[in-house]
């Protein structure tokens, strides 16, 4: 639901009543993964997807359906030998989804506005719902923010948090039971701070409502960087492809003539300064790329230096072989470890014989992806291994319906949000 909140966001302002279908889990080689979501409203105007067009007509009936009765459904699509015609996905794979509702007098409502205006600008945020369990707990949503604080959809009562990381007030909860929001609460803050969509299995005595549950959490965190370092006629193609690709995308170069908003319009940010002393005040985390375009010795070692000690997703250096082995053994000069080099992108990209500008970031968007996914950057024709692959993303498809488990969390799914 959290990939269309832009959208959804505005629908919420105008006051309009739709209902979201939101992949839950998925097995085999389903098109979308969890958090993926198609909305309809009353209107009969639909925005975002589901599973790349094999069941979306199905869901679109599913997302009416629920507009018109306010039932909260969980819809199982396969694929169907017997009937070429069966509605299901032709990829062979299987995915779950939940169909819920959003009506004016929703319980919901509240915080799924409050969760679709927060992912709307970009604030990190996740949003657990109830995708399995007792009716009356089904359609109610329980939001968390990366500052701490906490709402639920339904009911009156409410409760403090006593986590030590400050209190986390929340009105009402699933169903009148403080102790499952607690829990659903910690599993959601987990997911968020990990960037990640998925589901969590509660057992029956964990759920402290006599049935086991599953609970969907989609977390959404602002875009992942790509820092692109050296202001070169190459650079201003990998910005547009870093920006296609969903990355906020920074430019920074020591000479100011060429790093300039008319030579990089679409960059989010432009820095003039000194490449190594830039990476060493901004924020970086586990998703953002470093990509080292410079291609001259005085920027490129003191910059590579910190970089591959940084716990970044990729760093990437631009040179020919040559310059490569020449770079190398320089920052072996500096004390670079054998160990930091292996982490190095060098020559960067990947081989798809580029020439122009635009073909060599297309050779590096390739690369940063295939890292990300865990690719091999080979031709899918011929193949046999599976062209989804679980590099980076933990993908499971729960039995349904579950049995009873213990007190506490059993594991689901978890999918790489970024």
């Amino acid at each position: 639901m959290l990939d269309i909140a832009e959208e959804l966001h505005r629908w919420v302002e105008q006051g309009r009543e739709f209902a979201v279908a939101t992949v839950v889990a998925v097995g085999g080689s389903a098109p979308r993964q969890p958090g993926a979501a198609l909305a309809v409203d009353s209107a009969g105007t639909a925005i975002g997807s589901v599973s790349g067009g094999c069941v979306e007509g199905a869901v679109y009936e599913l997302c009416r359906q629920a507009l018109d009765d306010g039932e909260t459904v969980l819809e199982r699509f396969g694929y169907s030998d017997d009937d070429a015609f069966a509605v299901g996905l032709t990829c062979g794979g299987v995915i779950d989804i939940l169909v819920t509702p959003v009506r004016a007098d929703g319980p919901a409502r509240p915080v799924f506005g409050a969760a679709l205006a927060a992912a709307a600008r970009g604030e990190a945020a996740a949003v657990a719902r109830v995708a399995e369990g007792p009716a009356e707990l089904l359609g109610r949503a329980l939001l968390v923010r990366a500052d701490g604080g906490a709402g639920s959809g339904g009911g009156a009562s409410g409760y403090e948090s006593g986590s030590g990381e400050g209190a986390c007030g929340y009105e009402g909860g699933f169903g009148g039971h403080p102790e499952l929001d607690r829990t659903v609460a910690a599993e959601a803050r987990a997911l968020l701070d990990a960037g990640r969509t998925g589901t969590v299995g509660i057992g029956a005595e964990g759920s402290r409502c006599g049935q086991p549950l599953t609970v969907l959490v989609e977390s959404s965190v602002p875009p992942p960087r790509m820092i692109v370092f050296g202001a070169i006629d190459f650079a201003s193609a990998l910005v547009r492809a870093g920006r296609f690709l969903g990355y906020h995308v920074t430019v920074c170069d020591a000479r100011p003539v060429f790093a300039t908003p008319v030579r990089f319009p679409d960059a989010d940010e432009i820095v003039v300064e000194w490449p190594h002393e830039y990476l060493e005040r901004t924020e970086v985390d586990g998703r953002t790329v470093l990509c080292v375009l410079t291609h001259d010795a005085k920027f490129d070692v003191p910059l590579l230096r910190l970089a591959l000690r940084l716990p970044v997703a990729y760093v990437g250096a631009m040179g020919s072989r040559r310059t490569h082995l020449d770079r190398n053994r320089r920052l072996r000069e500096v004390g670079v470890t054998e160990r930091e080099l292996s982490r190095l992108r060098s020559p960067i990209g990947l081989d798809l014989g580029a020439r122009t500008p635009e073909e060599t970031a297309l050779s590096i968007a390739a690369e940063i992806v295939a890292v990300r996914r865990g690719g091999q950057g080979r031709s899918l024709a011929g193949g046999h291994t599976p062209i989804h692959h679980e590099g980076g993303a933990l993908i499971a498809l729960p039995a349904r319906p579950q049995s009873p488990g213990g007190p506490g969390v059993r594991s689901g799914v978890a999918v790489g949000n970024s």
